[in-house]
């Protein structure tokens, strides 16, 4: 997968593929600390350590079945990341995940311009046929990005142990499909 010679810029941000040189900077900027709001509607751990994230972060660079955007702030400041992993070139299907690290960037549209970049190059360049993604139903702000984006719900299963504001939260399967995006594409 061609991962360079492309970005987008939407209000002053920069959309463009994550390097290895990134590494460092993704890791002390956005985990340290990292932000609780955005552990706790992702499910990740609180806390990570700097080789974790790092090593972590440098090989997805280097896969090859993955594609890792960062978003950029006019400042310079790594603030998030959306991802097509999970690549199957036979089915041309792909996984899609979205981040915001901070909380204070919620609201911004910044999850509406990723998605929507990120949806465009999977089916407009890659050619893929189906994008889905996973989601915590007490997500509500994320889930109406991807409801405007296209994707629809597909499917749900519990997710024992995660409780929000004392309920179990489901687990939302979400589907776009390459006719669905053409179809809206042209209306």
């Amino acid at each position: 997968m061609k991962k360079s010679g492309f970005y987008w810029t939407w209000q002053g941000y920069l959309l463009r593929p994550a390097k290895t040189k990134d590494a460092k900077a993704y890791y002390q900027q956005n985990f340290c600390p990292l932000d609780q709001k955005v552990a706790f509607l992702t499910g990740s751990k609180e806390q990570f350590t700097e080789a974790e994230v790092t090593n972590f972060f440098r090989a997805c660079c280097k896969a090859e079945d993955r594609l890792d955007l960062l978003l950029v702030s006019p400042q310079g400041k790594i603030i998030g990341e959306s991802v097509i992993n999970e690549w199957d070139a036979q089915r041309r299907t792909a996984n899609f995940r979205l981040a915001l690290f901070h909380s204070e960037d919620f609201g911004k549209g910044l999850g509406s311009f990723m998605t929507a970049v990120t949806r465009d190059f999977a089916f407009g360049v890659l050619g893929l046929e189906q994008l889905e993604l996973s989601v915590f139903s007490t997500n509500e702000r994320a889930i109406r990005t991807y409801l405007s984006a296209g994707f629809s719900v597909e499917g749900s299963w519990s997710e024992p142990g995660f409780a929000a504001e004392e309920k179990e939260a489901e687990e939302l399967l979400m589907v776009l499909t390459r006719e669905t995006w053409e179809k809206r594409k042209t209306s």
